[in-house]
C-alpha cells in the first residue's frame, strides 16, 4: 500500500469563510499516483471544518444561518473565561466535523452527484492548515 501527504494552508480574509477545495484535493490525488483507495481531508485546527456537500450559494448561506442559530456569535461562552472569544467557532466546528474520508476509484474521487469538498473557517484571518492523506494502491 502507498501513501501520500500534502498540506494546504489558509489565511482567510474574513473570520468566517467557506472554500471549495475539491480541485486541490484532486490535484493531490493526481500527484499521488494512487488509483484505488481513500483520501482523508482533515482540518488541523479546532475552529475549522471539512465537509462534503453541494457547491450552491444558497445552500452555503443556509448552512451559515443554521450554524449561527445553533452556535451564535456573541454569547459569553465559558470558553471566553480563558481569554479567548471564539467559543462559537469551536461549536460550529463540532457541528460540521473536522474531517471527511472520500473513496478513490480508478484514479478519481468517487463522488455522488453534486458532491464537493469544502473547508469551513469559523475563526480565520490567521494561518490554518488542512492535511490531505491518501492511501491505497
Amino acid at each position: 500500500m502507498k501513501s501520500y501527504v500534502e498540506y494546504l494552508t489558509f489565511n482567510t480574509k474574513n473570520k468566517v469563510e467557506f472554500i471549495n477545495i475539491t480541485d486541490r484535493v484532486e490535484k493531490a490525488l493526481s500527484k499521488s499516483g494512487i488509483k484505488e483507495g481513500f483520501i482523508l481531508v482533515s482540518a488541523m485546527h479546532i475552529t475549522a471544518s471539512v465537509y462534503v456537500n453541494d457547491d450552491e450559494t444558497g445552500l452555503i448561506e443556509d448552512i451559515k444561518e443554521w450554524l449561527q442559530k445553533l452556535a451564535p456569535k456573541g454569547p459569553d461562552y465559558r470558553h471566553h473565561r480563558t481569554g479567548e472569544v471564539n467559543g462559537d467557532a469551536h461549536l460550529k466546528s463540532l457541528l460540521l466535523h473536522h474531517q471527511v474520508i472520500v473513496p478513490v476509484t480508478d484514479g478519481k474521487i468517487d463522488f455522488g452527484p453534486w458532491q464537493q469538498i469544502f473547508y469551513a473557517e469559523f475563526d480565520g484571518q490567521r494561518n490554518k492548515r488542512v492535511i490531505i492523506k491518501i492511501i491505497g494502491e
